[in-house]
């Protein structure tokens, strides 16, 4: 088909959307957003991304309203109001910009879009090199970015391109394959391979109960407790440099963010369980308020007193922290265990599959089941939709509505 020009629009506005969280800019990013959706607000919606929509507002909701026993500036309110917000923002944006992309296969504008940001990663991973003569992996991290979930999605897609039917000859499928993988690649990320498994094994129908589903995911976690069990014994060391640094990540990476007990008097120690520690931290801060606390949170504005100032990836120290890596722990602050139990909801909501038996439907429902099962490991180690450089809430909601746009087309 070819691009109608009243298309063109939105599709650079996709790409905007996708794109602009990478500079690391949160009220840029806030500002674009609350344009873009704006711009193309719709006249009606779905049950079902209104339901999405309706569980964060809540959630947003009950953290306002627990502000009101609390004095804290009108900035800080206003902050982790936008903290909150922006993944509503998400949802209707993709939402709607699928809506109004009529012309290009949704799955497509997806490979573009993490396109994109696999070229920009490279020229920011160009220049770094010279300009700051990066030379480990945590430099490269350092300079080129945590990770990048909505690559991992185009990289999945091409992956799966023919059971998608997505059209692209062999040799440009290849070329995206090998870009957009290499990029992921040097992310360094290990929550993006985990991300990958799970999307993959999704797509194949997996995660349904079969004795053929157990056997293979019986399998793949023996493969992973062998592979960690050589790291483990290799014992890469803390400091090194290249491969070695990223598997000492690996080495600590079930133990991090789930330690009890901290000593704060080791550095080393400190560092490498940090995400644990603010989790200590915020429940005990959050119990000490008492019930209502507990329950509905300490509002927009609150934030948790780690002790002592560090140096944070926004290169800033800070001691007073209003979001933590962990988002269960974020919304247990704002909003207290009532709001986890909607975080719960979100993804109970997010997984339900469309009943009907259509090839292109039960594909999106395991896109979709995949992705809540990703989040419930995204939400714990790096705030999930919360965190201010995420894009994953544009393609939640732009996978529901190509759902939706496929079963008017069958009811038809």
């Amino acid at each position: 088909m070819k691009i109608i020009k009243s298309e063109i629009f939105f599709i650079v506005l996709f790409i905007i959307n996708v794109v602009i969280p990478t500079f690391n800019n949160f009220e840029l990013t806030f500002a674009t957003w609350s344009i873009s959706a704006l711009l193309t607000i719709q006249f009606r919606y779905s049950v079902g991304i209104l339901r999405l929509v309706f569980i964060k507002l809540i959630i947003v909701f009950i953290a306002f309203v627990s502000t009101l026993y609390y004095d804290y500036s009108d900035y800080k309110i206003i902050r982790d109001f936008t903290y909150l917000f922006k993944p509503i923002l998400g949802l209707l944006i993709g939402y709607q910009l699928l809506k109004r992309i009529k012309t290009v296969n949704p799955f497509l504008m997806i490979v573009y879009g993490s396109l994109v940001l696999a070229i920009i990663h490279f020229i920011i991973l160009f220049v770094s090199f010279f300009v700051f003569n990066i030379s480990s992996v945590n430099n490269i991290r350092t300079y080129g970015g945590y990770f990048s979930d909505f690559e991992v999605y185009g990289l999945v897609i091409l992956l799966f391109s023919n059971k998608l039917n997505v059209e692209l000859s062999k040799k440009r499928k290849l070329y995206f394959i090998s870009i957009i993988g290499l990029s992921v690649l040097v992310y360094f990320a290990r929550t993006n391979f985990i991300q990958l498994a799970i999307l993959c094994f999704s797509l194949l129908g997996y995660f349904k109960l079969t004795l053929k589903s157990f056997r293979i995911l019986t399998a793949f976690s023996f493969v992973i407790i062998l592979s960690y069990a050589a790291i483990y014994h290799s014992n890469p060391r803390r400091n090194s440099r290249g491969l070695e640094s990223f598997l000492y990540k690996v080495k600590i990476a079930p133990i991090e963010p789930f330690k009890t007990k901290i000593n704060q008097n080791d550095w080393k120690e400190f560092n490498d369980n940090y995400r644990s520690f603010e989790n200590i931290i915020t429940v005990r801060q959050v119990t000490y308020e008492g019930q209502r606390a507990i329950w509905f949170g300490k509002g927009l504005g609150s934030f948790i007193d780690i002790g002592r100032e560090m140096w944070t990836n926004d290169g800033e120290y800070i001691r007073y922290v209003p979001t933590l890596h962990n988002s269960y722990m974020t919304i247990l602050l704002k909003s207290g265990l009532v709001g986890v139990f909607l975080m719960l909801i979100f993804l109970f909501y997010l997984q339900r599959k469309n009943k009907l038996n259509y090839p292109e439907i039960v594909k999106l429902n395991n896109l979709l089941l995949g992705t809540a099962v990703f989040l419930i490991l995204s939400n714990w180690v790096f705030m999930g939709l919360y965190f201010k450089v995420d894009n994953k809430a544009i393609i939640i909601g732009y996978l529901i509505a190509y759902r939706e746009e496929i079963q008017k087309k069958l009811d038809l």
